[in-house]
């Protein structure tokens, strides 16, 4: 910074494709900082350094920043000042302030951003053109050179090159020749291409410039095999090599071309040549978002054999508990060797959420040799994980009573059972956003004066990205449209910091309702075929209706997976799923 002349420099959490998850050669914030969360950012100046993240990460920041220079900076709290208001005060004592950051891993919308209100914080000026990571990141890991495969025609159910045919049909209804797709979900879906680049997430680093007549793939020529090669010459598709893209971009012939500037990086955002730059969306996550008819039955095979696991781990658990000598790490690694045994699996879809007790109420919790806890016989555990399987991604959280529960338990894991079935129940108007139906969630839980601040579902892809857009379940206001054949998980949630943690989710499908006057309506179907624990619910507390719901979702439940278990398991899941009543 002194070589440059900075006065701070600002650390992401992104990578030069934006990605929520991203391979570790862009963790950079996690590198300068020691904090491992999937959202935050570092700011370094020459005697300060702080981290802003949000609530799902307020407890593990704490603990990761301890004994470190950086001050926790809990996002959307009245009291927490915004980065550049932050950097406008400990500034303000600097002759011309330079602040830099790496104009690969910010998106366009995000320096425009910066830029703008550092302006009027005492005319501070903003350098993209500098990675200083790259001179102290000594053992920084180099961008990953893993084999790409293409995913099949019987898992993804339509051709890249159809695929391609109508982005191009979106792109022309927005008078845009062309679109730089810079998501690397974004690129896999439209390619039928999968790979190992991000843990957890099948895909590949790579960008790919569609325009009127050609679709050009820059990628690292090594990660592909002759099988597709082969391939994506066959669907029309050539290719060139990563770091071509700024070429492809300046020499690009169109007129026009389509750029999300919230996924498209500043640098490569001004390396365009063309009469007009289109700012809008990439139309690509809505089309991935509507799941055709075969990636929907992938989703009901993937879930059936994670059910299958699930209701495995769950017959073992208790006894194991009461044995001894169970971890919230050895139940992980449980779990996940009986995913492995089911067909298709390819590895987890997000590292599990094994939180015991007060753990349970860190939101994002990941046991580490440092914090793994032994499990007993009493109390709750937050069990929230998820696979990978070739013909769909599973997302599934369950609270389980491990023994005896308090009365107070038994009241916050009600309270979040009834948001969860409020929501799955729900019919509504088809186009309606999911800030619209947040409300069915948390409204049990505010009279009582209790609420959660994370989201109450996403998206999940199909053999993608667990988490997926542009639809979601807010508070806040978000107008992306609910719409047929979409997933979304409902995970409502409490967590009372020191005591515990609960959460239930489902993964659901949308499907049709009915259709009148008023337009077609849409509820929900779910996915995940899972009991969910009846010994903490406060019956007392239950409306019919609710109740109703859960006993017609455990028939589902052991109708769907009980052809798939031997005979001690499905007798373990016959009770575990006998109705209740009041």
């Amino acid at each position: 910074m002194k070589e440059e002349n900075l006065s701070a420099f600002i650390f992401p959490s992104t990578d030069a494709h934006n990605g929520e998850y991203i391979p570790e050669h862009w963790a950079g914030r996690k590198w300068i900082s020691g904090f491992n969360g999937s959202a935050g950012t570092a700011v370094v100046t020459m005697d300060k350094a702080a981290l802003w993240t949000d609530s799902r990460y307020f407890l593990a920041a704490a603990d990761q920043l301890k004994g470190t220079e950086f001050v926790l900076m809990k996002e959307k709290l009245p009291e927490t000042p915004s980065i550049t208001q932050w950097l406008g005060m400990q500034l303000a004592h600097c002759d011309r302030a330079e602040v830099g950051l790496d104009g690969w891993v910010n998106s366009q919308s995000a320096v425009e951003a910066f830029v703008n209100e550092l302006r009027h914080e005492g005319g501070v000026t903003v350098r993209t053109n500098i990675d200083p990571l790259a001179r102290i990141w000594k053992d920084r890991p180099e961008i990953p050179e893993n084999k790409v495969f293409v995913q099949p025609m019987k898992f993804a159910g339509e051709t890249c090159s159809h695929k391609i045919t109508r982005i191009r049909e979106q792109l022309r209804s927005l008078h845009a020749d062309g679109i730089l797709v810079s998501a690397l979900d974004d690129v896999a879906w439209t390619l039928n291409l999968r790979g190992n680049d991000v843990h957890c997430n099948p895909v590949f680093v790579a960008y790919l410039l569609i325009d009127s007549k050609k679709a050009v793939l820059y990628i690292n020529r090594d990660k592909l095999t002759d099988e597709v090669e082969t391939y994506l010459h066959e669907e029309g598709v050539s290719v060139n090599n990563y770091e071509d893209v700024v070429d492809g971009l300046k020499h690009y012939g169109e007129y026009s071309i389509l750029l999300d500037t919230n996924e498209t990086n500043y640098t490569l955002y001004n390396k365009v040549s063309c009469q007009e730059i289109i700012r809008h969306n990439s139309p690509i996550p809505a089309m991935k978002a509507i799941k055709n008819e075969t990636e929907i039955a992938g989703y009901h095979r993937a879930m059936t054999r994670d059910g299958v696991a699930m209701v495995k781990f769950l017959k073992w658990l208790i006894p194991a508990v009461e044995k001894g000598g169970q971890t919230e790490i050895s139940i992980d690694e449980k779990l996940t060797s009986l995913r492995a045994d089911q067909d298709l699996f390819c590895g987890i879809s997000f590292d599990t959420i094994a939180g015991y007790q007060s753990h349970g109420a860190i939101v994002h919790y990941e046991a580490t040799p440092e914090t793994d806890i032994s499990l007993k016989s009493e109390g709750l555990l937050l069990l929230d994980s998820g696979a990978q399987y070739q013909d769909g991604t599973t997302d599934i959280t369950r609270t389980i009573a491990l023994g005896e529960v308090t009365e107070e338990q038994k009241r916050i894991y009600t309270l979040v059972l009834k948001g969860h079935i409020q929501l799955s129940m729900c019919k509504f108007p088809s186009g309606s956003s999911g800030t619209q139906l947040d409300i069915l969630a948390r409204n049990d839980m505010w009279k009582y004066g209790l609420n959660y601040l994370h989201g109450t579902g996403h998206g999940v892809g199909s053999f993608l990205n667990v988490h997926e857009g542009p639809h979601q379940f807010r508070m806040n206001w978000m107008p992306a449209p609910l719409l047929s054949n979409m997933t979304i998980t409902d995970e409502p949630g409490i967590y009372l910091a020191g005591k515990f943690g609960c959460r239930t989710e489902n993964t659901l499908l949308i499907v049709p309702y009915c259709e009148g006057e008023f337009g077609p309506f849409l509820q929900f179907e779910p996915l995940t075929l899972c009991p969910i624990d009846k010994h903490p619910i406060d019956i007392s507390m239950m409306s019919e209706q609710e109740m109703t719901w859960f006993n017609d979702y455990h028939s589902v439940v052991y109708e769907k997976l009980s052809p798939f278990l031997d005979s001690d398991e499905k007798a373990w899941l016959k009770i575990a799923t006998e109705p209740i009543f009041k």
